[in-house]
Parts: structure tokens; sequence; C-alpha cells
């Protein structure tokens, strides 16, 4: 039996499974001052799914974090490995980085008894159009995304848009593109809208120039890939936004939306004929993995003041995706940015150094009445300075750790920029 702390496995679990399919994530940090050292070892549970809400400051290590998750995944023994893939909503560019081993905290790295390690089953997925300008920028590509545009409805298109949906705009889009027969691409939507003779000449160009924007990163077309071309059993799919503008956020959702719909749609499936498989005593005869779905910057995914084209389908993991096997991480220098129903799902907490008020209040709506004091008293208490140190709150195990984020061991793209 082990003695050291798993955060997020339920004491059944832990009777019956004791440390299988664990990750390991740091150490304890007991004391405060100078009297502030680490001990004993901190793990995370990778049997089952979770919905985990990763917040703090810029450079306080929440990328860092989730990346550690990541390489524990890529380091779990083959029989758990070869049934669980990940995908990363990377609006930052840094998670391509994992490929290549941590040299620069080799040093670091031995005294936490690691060594450096790049992990090659991390896949960089980037738009089309834009993967010369990945490649020039030394990012590593291994895939174009092409999805079909019929994979999404009009409503899909007007929240995208984010246009009123009694609005002239929305009721020509929404009329054009439920005309559409068969597979068709954007300039094929962008043709129908042109020749739309009931339409205004003012819409048919707004809605021409917001369909050519999303047609310029490449990513729709008449043919797409399907789900298992992007989710793999023991790999790290990377979906690089970096070079995709800012102000684009609304193309940068349908593509969340249709990796989650269709994540959520193949686990369910799967579920199914797991479970008949066992009661048949049967192998299964089809197998989409576990899916950990990790969202950067995720207050832009599923934000709380307004429903973006992602948010009814993050919802709905948020809310069902353990039953069929899917995990959700959220990450976010802002907590009180992010949908209330996805804070009140969560089960672990991994929170940096915070100081913003309102993000401190909106924590506190996920804690329970097992915590003896509220949360920014133990923020308060973690040692300054050291970039990595968090609060855990459990709510399986009902109890909140101070916790050390041991280094990585693969190479960290996400550092802050230096004048040297």
């Amino acid at each position: 039996m082990v003695y050291e702390t798993i955060v997020g496995r339920t004491k059944e679990d832990l009777e019956k499974f004791d440390a299988k399919a664990i990750g390991y994530l740091g150490k304890h940090i007991v004391g405060t001052g100078e009297d502030t050292h680490l001990t004993t070892k901190v793990f995370i549970d990778l049997l089952r799914p979770h919905v985990i809400l990763i917040d703090g400051k810029r450079g306080s290590g929440k990328s860092y974090s989730a990346a550690v998750i990541l390489e524990e995944i890529l380091s779990l023994e083959p029989e758990y490995l070869n049934k669980i893939s990940a995908v990363v909503f990377d609006p930052v560019g840094i998670y391509w980085s994992m490929k290549l081993p941590n040299e620069q905290q080799s040093e670091l790295l031995k005294k936490w008894n690691l060594n450096p390690k790049g992990f090659p089953q991390v896949k960089v997925y980037v738009p089309a159009e834009l993967k010369k300008s990945y490649e020039e920028a030394g990012v590593p590509v291994d895939y174009s995304i092409k999805i079909s545009t019929r994979e999404f409805t009009a409503s899909d298109w007007i929240l995208a848009f984010n246009l009123e949906r009694t609005s002239e705009f929305a009721v020509v889009l929404e009329k054009n593109f439920n005309s559409m027969s068969g597979n068709f691409s954007i300039k094929d939507l962008i043709s129908k809208i042109k020749n739309d003779i009931h339409a205004s000449q003012h819409v048919k160009d707004v809605l021409s120039s917001f369909l050519d924007v999303a047609n310029s990163w490449g990513i729709f077309a008449k043919e797409g890939m399907k789900i298992e071309d992007i989710v793999k059993p023991g790999q790290i799919s990377v979906i690089d936004l970096s070079r995709t503008k800012g102000e684009e956020w609304g193309v940068r959702n349908l593509l969340a939306a249709w990796i989650t719909r269709q994540v959520y749609k193949s686990r369910v499936l799967a579920r199914k004929e797991e479970e008949l498989a066992r009661v048949e005593e049967r192998e299964p005869k089809k197998r989409f993995p576990l899916t950990w779905l990790i969202f950067e910057e995720a207050h832009n995914f599923i934000p709380g003041d307004r429903r973006t084209v992602s948010t009814g389908a993050i919802l709905t993991v948020a809310k069902q995706g353990r039953e069929p096997g899917i995990s959700l991480v959220v990450i976010t220098q802002m907590p009180n940015k992010i949908h209330q129903d996805v804070l009140s799902q969560t089960d672990l907490v991994i929170s940096f150094r915070l100081t913003s008020k309102a993000d401190l209040e909106a924590l506190h709506t996920v804690t329970q009445t097992y915590m003896p004091e509220e949360l920014w008293k133990y923020i308060n208490r973690l040692p300054r300075g050291w970039i990595g140190s968090c609060v855990i709150i459990d709510d399986n195990l009902e109890k909140l750790f101070s916790v050390q984020v041991r280094p990585r061991i693969s190479h960290h793209a996400g550092g802050t920029a230096v004048l040297f």
C-alpha cells in the first residue's frame, strides 16, 4: 500500500488499485518562512476522468503543471497508455516543445531524481493555410487540420460570428447555409450568399467578409478528416492556434466545438460497446481511447458572460463526460471569467498565486465545507519566489494540499521573454 498522496483518487479506488495508473506531480510543501521545505511525493490519479481547474497569475506555473500531467500520461505503462489520449487546445503555442528534452534544467532534474526526456508521441496540428508560417517560425508541424464545412450547423456559424440570432445577417446566413446540399466549401457558401437576390448588398458583403476570414485558415473544406485522425491511443495532439489572429476566436471556437463534440460522441459509443463486450465476455469490436481535453486560455472557449459556439460542447463534457471517460482541464489566469457550470463540476483545483479579489471569490464558489479557512489564506502561505508552488483542492479526498510541482522533463517553451 502506498503512503504518498494521490490526489483525485477515491479511498475506494486506492484500496482496489493501490498505485496503478498514477502520475508524479510534485512534493508536499511544509512549514513557513525559513522553515519551508519539501517532504513526501504527491501523485495524481490518471485512472478515472476528472474535471480540473488550473489557475494562477501569469508565470506562476499553470501551463507548466499541465504539461507535467501530460508527461505523466505519456509515461504510463503500455497497458494504460494504449487506452488513453489527450487533445490540447493551445492558442499560446507552447506545447509543441514537449517533443524536446529539458536539457536546460538538467541539474535541477538530478536533484529530483529525474532525467531530461522528449516525447515523440506529441503531435502538432495546425490550420492548413498557416502551416508554412509555423514552419518558418521553427515550430515542428506534424499534420494540417481539415474539417468538412458540413460538420457545422447554421447556428454554429451564427455563434462563431457573434451575430444576433434574429438579425438580418443571421437570417440570411441560416437560409443560405440550410439550402446547401451535400458537402460544400466555404467558397461555395459565399457564392450562394452573393447570389441571394433577397438580401441587401451590405448584408452580403459583411457575411462574405466573415466567411473569407474563416476560409483563410484553410481548415474548412468539402471533405474533412475524422476524429480518429486526431485522437489516437498513446498520443498527445496539440491543436496549435498561436499564429492565428487573436480577434478570430470564433473560428478557434468552431474547431474546439467540433473536436469536443466528436470526442464525446465517440466515447459514448465506445463506452456502450465496452460494457456490452464485458457482459458478453469478449473484446470490444471498436475502441476509442479515454480522452483528456485541455483548454489553454479557457475563459475564451467557455466564458461565463456569453455563449460561444464551443460553450455547449464543453459544458456537456463538464457535466456528463465522466461516465463515458472524458477528462476536462481548463487553464486560466481569470477563474472569475470561466462559466460557473464548469467551476461547479471540478473535482480537482490546482491554484497558483492569485491576487485579484474577483478571481479569489470565484474560487470560493468551488471550495467545500471541509476547508476550515478561506482559500486566500492558504494561497498566501505559499512560499514567495517558488515558481510552481500551488494549492490543490481535492474533492475526492476532501482535503487541501500545498504542493511544489516537479520540474518538467520535457522542454518548456512558455517562459517569459528576457532581454539579454
